[in-house]
């Protein structure tokens, strides 16, 4: 079927040229976004319509006798519910949809000779211009009437037609490009991820931070406990990995000067896929001289309602069937009284902490008191942080990066911002001590075997900090679990325009 298919098309395509026309187009200039066009009083006489000029992708097509109908789509329009309109075979429906899709009526009197020989070619996915007035049928449905058509791209491939659509998540995720022209939702979604990534450069550069580039190789993978992908630099003859975050040479920089400094990159790790991990993701990390975490919590929270506003809808969103009440001012807990709270005892009770280990099936076998603790607020507590809730004061072995609380050294000056159970940012008051640092460094890669790309030390990031690091406050956000909550969505894979995937058979 499909090679019947793709030799209707590569026909059609050869009957184009034979009218003298370019079938992979032109420049079409002056054509308006048809939300604009939409815009426009659809309901004057006839001879007082608007002349317009658009360009698209036909989405559907119906074909009659002396007139030929299109749905033509671009991307300037916004998500919305509207109802199809009736034929032989199927009753009107409501439907949500991208609201940049408006008819075109092509009326073989209309546009002339070589235009109706050209529409005779048309298929589901080919790109036109197209150039008429705008108004309305008799059955009020919004239409250009056209009086031109300028045929820019030919489809070689078939799309989806109007009724089938596109419903399996494997054949969506592998045609990525077909997915975004026929599903309304992802384009809304993809649109609304660079007006947030938008917004955030634009609320941190309105707040004195320098936004910069880092490294993407490093010679050590530093900065998170996390596997690396590895890979070899062939002229230089050196091991080196993809970074697994931003963090280290930003902090370099803090040291140079810059005393307010941000970075919105790509980070690597080499570990699972589910709705929430893929193993390329994007990061923002920011650090500030002379503030704390109490610093971050306060950026975090402007910068996260500033997106909310951007991208409109209130600060009461959808996700699933819950709600999130991003309303400020944002409630703050502290790890011991969540622990307490959820796990039922107190995180420094160490017989109690590894009975309740064993009860939840946590391995306790070789694992510092402090590992056990985490592993009973992931199993027991972050399922309950409806949020946004900071929750702040993590124990300090688990946080080498991390000043700690002064006059208590057991608990470090951490915060991780949860919503409905899921970490959207990390936050540090970050230790600047460099005898301090090369110790909780040693501790942390103690037992690694030498050959782990996880067990060497950045003895440079130590040298860097022996020069004088400024006490700083730090903040990491994931910016793609920051767009599935602002968004409603669901799986991380609808947020990353191109998700890893399996090799196709």
């Amino acid at each position: 079927m499909d090679n019947v298919v793709e030799s209707s098309r590569l026909d059609k395509l050869r009957n184009i040229e034979k009218l003298g026309l370019d079938p992979w187009g032109q420049r079409f200039d002056g054509h308006q976004p048809i939300q604009t066009i939409l815009a426009l009083p659809a309901d004057l006489p006839e001879d007082q319509r608007p002349s317009v000029k658009a360009a698209g992708r036909i989405v559907s097509r119906r074909i009659g006798g002396k007139v030929h109908w299109l749905d033509m789509r671009d991307w300037s329009g916004q998500l919305t519910t509207r109802k199809t309109a009736a034929d032989d075979k199927h009753e009107a429906t409501e439907f949500t949809d991208w609201s940049s899709r408006v008819q075109i009526m092509l009326g073989q009197k209309q546009i002339g000779e070589i235009g109706w020989k050209l529409a005779q070619e048309l298929d589901l996915g080919d790109l036109v211009g197209i150039e008429g007035r705008f108004g309305k049928t008799k059955r009020g449905e919004p239409t250009i009437f056209a009086d031109k058509l300028t045929f820019l791209s030919k489809s070689l491939e078939p799309h989806p037609d109007k009724w089938g659509g596109m419903s399996e998540m494997e054949y969506r995720l592998r045609h990525r490009y077909l997915d975004l022209t026929y599903n309304p939702e992802l384009l809304d979604v993809t649109l609304k991820r660079i007006k947030i990534v938008r917004t955030i450069r634009a609320y941190l550069d309105g707040k004195g931070y320098c936004e910069v580039e880092t490294p993407t190789l490093h010679s050590i993978a530093g900065g998170a406990a996390a596997r690396p992908f590895k890979t070899h630099h062939n002229a230089l003859d050196i091991p080196l990995f993809l970074r697994i975050a931003l963090e280290l040479h930003l902090k370099r920089l803090l040291v140079g000067g810059i005393e307010k400094v941000y970075e919105i990159g790509r980070v690597f790790r080499n570990e699972g896929i589910s709705q929430k991990h893929n193993p390329e993701f994007t990061m923002m990390e920011l650090y500030q001289a002379y503030g704390n975490y109490e610093t971050m919590m306060e950026l975090t929270e402007g910068m996260v309602l500033a997106c909310l506003d951007a991208i409109g809808g209130g600060y009461q969103r959808k996700w699933g069937d819950k709600t999130i009440d991003f309303s400020p001012p944002w409630s703050r807990l502290a790890y011991a009284d969540a622990f307490q709270k959820y796990v039922g005892i107190v995180m420094n009770d160490e017989p109690g902490v590894k009975e309740a280990a064993l009860k939840t099936h946590i391995d306790i076998k070789g694992k510092h008191h402090d590992v056990l603790v985490h592993e009973l607020f992931e199993h027991k507590v972050e399922h309950n942080l409806v949020g946004p809730v900071f929750v702040h004061d993590y124990p300090a072995a688990l946080c080498p990066l991390t000043k700690r609380k002064t006059g208590v050294p057991t608990i470090a000056e951490r915060f991780e911002l949860y919503v409905h159970g899921m970490e959207l940012a990390n936050a540090y008051t970050e230790l600047n001590d460099p005898i301090t640092q090369e110790q909780t460094f040693s501790q942390q890669l103690a037992g690694l075997p030498e050959e782990d790309s996880m067990a060497k030390m950045d003895h440079d990031f130590i040298r860097a900090q022996r020069h004088g690091m400024p006490p700083a406050g730090g903040l990491g956000v994931g910016i793609d679990r920051l767009v599935m909550l602002l968004t409603n969505t669901q799986t991380i894979r609808d947020v990353i325009l191109f998700p890893l995937l399996r090799p196709e058979k």
